[in-house]
């Protein structure tokens, strides 16, 4: 009897690998980790494969899609970048176009941005933001905590559902496996609205797992739009002992660019939730902001498809081709595909000073001995690698080239935020906010050690075991 159970789930394995090579868009590298996972441990190599290795089935991408499509089509004409093309910056207009053609990303020029670099300062900007909302808050976070912080947040907007304003909170079925309809009970009670993006009828198992919005947004009044890295929990105002002081980047801003922010959380709202939206009285209706700024925004979306069209990647790559002094980059991930490496070790080669932070510690073991494979084959190129400070965590998603474009957001520089998870990353066109973010940068160097190439050859056997067993698990982190 056992001989036939072991046999069936040999049969099952092989079936799994050859579905994966024959049926599904998966690179050579992916397929090898799972092949070696199945043949190492057939039966729970199975259940994890089951868990976090499967790709998203065509019903659910085209089910995003057509929703994203339905809700985008009734102003996506009125915001072509060739209405407005005489208004746009001709050193900027390559990675503008590129962007848009690939998905529903409008250049949007009237905004006034304020950058974030403290938990406190963020927090306190957030809390005050919501408190002064007048009609409408869009909520949208991976990871939304029952801790200190959260129910502070919580209570609020419950306060402000009561008070009449319509309050949207989408939350992820993995990330906040902590929310539940007893934690929401009295912000439901409220008038307050929920969405889970995702959700399974078992906490623990998720078939889904894999697939998780990422996504962190605020929007309020349809005026004030928040984006950036920080989730929601004492963690993140480094309250951990495990991680300390937590070093992440969002961005407040006000502006046209707003509305599209709103529309990202509005077609994933619909989405989870299936709400027939009123788009018009949502979106349409012509917003009087009381200040102007000159910060240019696109807000660039991106998730699983199946035309592997993966935007955010793609912006990234045209920022790194497009640099001509320096490249900045802050992840706390940092497992990278042969496009993005052989850009960045091209840019490198070519004079362009080109510099990766990445955290001083881990939050997973695996995850931080393939960032120190991938930032080693980087060196021998010229780039220039730093961990940042053992005692905090760098949790920051950030790109900034030659004092004109920067890129803040959600997306991790790492395969799963390219392929895997549906992110949303600001692309920000504007001299003062990238001489910002790169002023950041340059003080997160003050508190960051060197990763020298004379130190990463002279690493221990044993680190060389961790990076070699990490990277060959790397497609599948």
């Amino acid at each position: 009897m056992i001989k036939i159970i072991v046999t069936l789930i040999h049969i099952v394995n092989l079936v799994t690998i050859f579905y994966m090579v024959f049926k599904e868009k998966r690179s050579a590298n992916s397929i090898v980790a799972w092949s070696l996972v199945l043949y190492i441990a057939p039966l729970v190599g199975f259940v994890i494969f089951l868990l976090i290795g499967r790709k998203l089935n065509k019903n659910n991408m085209f089910g995003i899609k057509q929703m994203e499509y339905e809700t985008y089509k009734t102003y996506l004409e009125q915001n072509k970048i060739s209405n407005h093309l005489e208004h746009i910056n001709k050193n900027n207009k390559d990675i503008i176009e590129s962007i848009e053609k690939m998905s529903y990303s409008p250049y949007k020029e009237k905004n006034n941005i304020d950058l974030f670099t403290d938990s406190k300062d963020f927090f306190d900007e957030l809390l005050h933001s919501l408190s002064l909302a007048q009609k409408s808050i869009n909520i949208e976070f991976y990871i939304f905590k029952n801790d200190e912080i959260g129910m502070k947040i919580l209570k609020l907007l419950e306060k402000k559902a009561r008070e009449g304003i319509a309050v949207r909170l989408l939350y992820d079925s993995v990330g906040s496996r902590a929310l539940n309809r007893k934690v929401l009970k009295e912000f439901i009670d409220a008038g307050g609205m929920i969405g889970e993006f995702f959700p399974s009828w078992l906490k623990i198992i998720n078939l889904n797992m894999n697939f998780r919005n990422h996504r962190k947004i605020v929007v309020i009044d349809n005026k004030i739009g928040f984006v950036g890295g920080f989730n929601i929990g004492d963690e993140y105002l480094g309250k951990s002992h495990k991680f300390g002081y937590w070093r992440d980047t969002h961005i407040k801003f006000k502006g046209d660019a707003v509305k599209d922010l709103n529309l990202r959380f509005l077609a994933d709202w619909k989405y989870a939730t299936k709400e027939n939206i009123d788009l018009e009285n949502a979106l349409m209706k012509t917003i009087d902001f009381n200040e102007e700024g000159n910060d240019a925004i696109q807000i660039v979306s991106s998730g699983p498809n199946l035309s592997d069209t993966f935007e955010i990647k793609f912006g990234y790559l045209k920022m790194i081709q497009k640099a001509k002094k320096y490249i900045y980059i802050q992840s706390p991930y940092l497992i990278i595909d042969n496009s993005i490496s052989d850009s960045l070790k091209l840019a490198a080669l070519s004079g362009v000073d080109v510099k990766i932070m990445i955290p001083g510690k881990g939050d997973h073991p695996f995850v931080f001995w393939a960032n120190i494979f991938y930032a080693g084959d980087l060196l021998e190129s010229g780039v220039k690698v730093y961990h940042y400070d053992k005692n905090a965590f760098l949790h920051a998603k950030t790109v900034v080239i030659d004092d004109q474009i920067c890129s803040i957001g959600t997306a991790n520089m790492d395969t799963r935020s390219f392929e895997l998870n549906f992110e949303v990353n600001a692309f920000i066109y504007s001299n003062e906010i990238s001489r910002k973010q790169k002023s950041a940068f340059e003080n997160d160097l003050l508190k960051s050690e060197e990763l020298t190439l004379e130190r990463y050859n002279n690493r221990s056997k044993i680190v060389k075991l961790k990076e070699g067993i990490s990277k060959l698990f790397s497609s599948i982190l």
